[in-house]
């Protein structure tokens, strides 16, 4: 069938984040460096790297360098912002990830229209973290190695999903993170803020490890 992707099972000993946003040059990259960085912090490197950690847009600017106000966020927080080319969000991406969490609603609408069995599995970031914030994390497996980490990751995100019709947001505008392109450094410094402190919840709940 033209157009169809076939859905392999997925690796139970990685678990991959996808982040997306719109051109993929600021919230996106912004997202993936910080979470990367704070997965190594917590964990040790082989526990770490089964968490695999990517972005992409629903515009994406494929190829594109990250903005450069993006970088200089990341590193305020002692992130490394090298090597970094944007990407248009495509199918295989949507496919092989087990969590994908998006900027805004449109976002996840975007994702969750592309089909393959998706919905249950993509939130706006902030929604994520407002659903983790209300799960017992000792109903979790302990993540004690690097297998138990995906597991936990898995149970986690099968956890939100369960709780996603029963807790909403204040507001639509409270599960999502404003693009900052083209503003000033201060809306990009305000916008790391808003992304780190909605991923520490988030990555203390994968990892079982709160940050030092």
């Amino acid at each position: 069938m033209p157009g169809y992707i076939a859905v392999s099972p997925r690796p139970l000993d990685t678990f991959r984040i996808l982040f997306v946003c719109t051109g993929n040059v600021c919230r996106g990259p912004i997202a993936e460096r910080l979470t990367r960085h704070e997965l190594h912090v917590r964990l040790s490197g082989a526990a770490a790297g089964r968490i695999l950690v990517e972005s992409a847009g629903t515009w994406g600017h494929e190829g594109a360098p990250m903005e450069a106000h993006a970088a200089t966020v990341l590193g305020e927080y002692g992130v490394d912002s090298g090597d970094f080319a944007g990407r248009e969000l495509l199918d295989e991406h949507v496919v092989d990830a087990d969590l994908v969490l998006t900027a805004t609603l449109d976002h996840r609408a975007q994702v969750i229209s592309m089909g393959h069995a998706a919905g249950l599995r993509t939130f706006t970031l902030k929604e994520f973290t407002r659903l983790v914030r209300r799960i017992d994390p000792s109903t979790l497996p302990d993540p004690r190695d690097g297998g138990h980490v995906t597991e936990r990751a898995r149970a986690l995100v099968r956890a939100a999903a369960a709780l996603r019709g029963w807790l909403l947001a204040s507001t639509p505008e409270a599960d999502e993170v404003d693009d900052p392109y083209g503003a000033p450094i201060g809306m990009f410094r305000n916008c790391g803020e808003e992304i780190f402190d909605a991923l520490d919840p988030v990555v203390t709940a994968l990892t079982g490890v709160h940050r030092g």
